[in-house]
């Protein structure tokens, strides 16, 4: 803008002499002529065929987006859903575990429960044997103590009386007295 306003002064300066002026700034009509033709044969050039070209680059490329748009897209929905079932299978995971864990608890709970019944079971055994056993060397201390009371005091009594007893009849008077010693 400043150039043109330099330009006016000048203009006017050679109109005022006989100068045109106009013609400095305008080229020739020839010269605009040929050049609006040859800007529209460029432009219909340019509109025919380079536009088009580039419009179709552009529609390739605007397709090419939108697939790759919707790949990821989809690829997005595949990661959300394999996460999903990740997730459900690690929750499927952890409830195995846990009923496994809790499995474990009671058998190990039932195994407990088994050895201390059996632990029971073996102790009123042994309990039951002892007492079997101590009734039975009872009865054997008994009848050994019984046989030598008897003999002791057959052999005491032949002795005091000087004579030999028989041992049967004075065996069956001892079981008769310890008898009567038993019911007391």
């Amino acid at each position: 803008m400043m150039v043109f306003a330099q330009l006016l002064p000048i203009a006017a300066e050679e109109a005022e002499n006989g100068e045109g002026g106009l013609e400095i700034l305008l080229p020739a009509t020839s010269e605009l002529i040929a050049g609006i033709i040859a800007f529209a044969i460029v432009f219909f050039f340019v509109w025919r065929f380079a536009v088009p070209a580039i419009n179709r680059a552009l529609e390739q490329r605007q397709a090419a987006i939108s697939g790759q748009i919707e790949d990821a897209e989809k690829a997005k929905a595949q990661a959300e859903s394999l996460l999903a079932d990740y997730k459900a299978q690690l929750a499927d995971a952890r409830n195995e575990a846990n009923r496994i864990v809790e499995e474990a608890r009671q058998d190990a709970e039932q195994v407990r429960a088994d050895v201390i019944a059996k632990a029971d079971e073996e102790a009123t055994q042994i309990r039951s044997k002892a007492r079997e056993d101590a009734t039975a060397e009872k009865e054997r201390a008994l009848a050994d103590a019984r046989s030598q009371v008897g003999d002791i005091s057959v052999d005491l009594a032949g002795r005091i009386v000087g004579e030999s007893l028989d041992p049967q009849a004075h065996r069956e008077l001892i079981d008769r007295y310890l008898a009567d010693l038993e019911r007391l």
